[in-house]
């Protein structure tokens, strides 16, 4: 099982972005899906995460800005609104609780002017 993000880049503050992830079997049998990111030096953190049945949970710092959805089969987004310099972070798709394996390379996001 692979998951494969796409869809970061450069965008300036208050810009928008949408990242994507895609696995290579049904995401169903996951469960809970999460985006996280991660800047140098710093840990992990979980921003968002959304259920099988669709119930969403997101980090205080990103509440009204970020929006994760799923398609039934093997896609997930995370549409960004009105981004900002500590938005930028090298980004990734797991299970949540994570599973070790299933870390990809991740898709890196800069907020910048």
């Amino acid at each position: 099982v692979r998951l494969v993000e796409s869809g970061g880049g450069l965008v300036q503050p208050g810009g928008s972005l949408t990242l994507s992830c895609e696995a290579s079997t049904n995401i169903r049998s996951f469960g809970a899906l999460g985006w996280y990111r991660q800047v140098p030096g710093k840990e992990r953190e979980l921003v968002a995460y959304i259920t099988s049945n669709g119930l969403t949970s997101y980090a205080d710092s990103v509440k009204g800005r970020f929006s994760i959805s799923r398609t039934a089969a093997n896609t997930m987004w995370l549409q960004m609104t009105n981004l900002n310099p500590d938005d930028t972070a090298i980004y990734y798709c797991n299970s949540r609780p994570p599973i070790g394996h299933l870390w990809g390379q991740g898709t890196q996001v800069t907020v910048s002017s």
